[in-house]
């Protein structure tokens, strides 16, 4: 028998992530490599959840592609 877990990303706050989903940036992220940071309140639109060290893919307007940890965002 196999079963199936399917793995639950979870915001700061605990709600469910979802692929597509907006959030905010809870606290100022320094970009690596980069002299830019992502202020606190900046809005995410469509984001992907992915495996791996960061749970979010996104496209983060001025900055580029990045890689997020859900412990920094919240659901809108």
């Amino acid at each position: 028998m196999v079963t199936d877990t399917a793995r639950v990303v979870r915001d700061s706050v605990g709600n469910p992530l979802q692929d597509g989903d907006t959030v905010t940036v809870i606290k100022d992220l320094k970009v690596k490599g980069s002299s830019s940071v992502v202020k606190i309140g900046t809005k995410v639109k469509g984001i992907r959840l992915v495996e791996g060290d960061h749970d979010i893919d996104c496209r983060i307007e001025g900055i580029g592609q990045m890689g997020l940890k859900s412990m920094y965002v919240k659901k809108i």
